[in-house]
């Protein structure tokens, strides 16, 4: 569980990051979950767009990535979301405590 100064940290960080992923209309699969978990081991922190044809509420897909990936749930504002989850191997981030 993240505390609310290493939200903020990550959501500095996250600024200058590009989306990596989108969740369309085809919504959040298993394909996307293996995908978003090998970006994350070697990332830490990306970003996903949630497009206006998935039909799904933006506050639902984000908590359904983060629960599925096991990932923390960083921010989701407008449509995208942004998540963390330490790398066991490329660890480049390293939070305030």
């Amino acid at each position: 569980m993240l505390s609310g100064k290493q939200k903020r940290y990550l959501r500095s960080l996250a600024h200058h990051v590009d989306p990596i992923f989108q969740v369309g209309k085809g919504g959040v699969n298993e394909h996307l979950i293996r995908h978003i978990n090998e970006a994350i081991e070697v990332r830490e922190l990306i970003k996903i767009t949630v497009l206006n044809n998935s039909g799904e509420d933006r506050q639902e897909v984000g908590a359904e990535l983060s629960e599925k990936s096991g990932a923390e749930l960083v921010q989701v504002i407008g449509k995208i979301v942004v998540l963390y989850k330490e790398s066991r191997d490329n660890k480049k981030i390293e939070l305030p405590r």
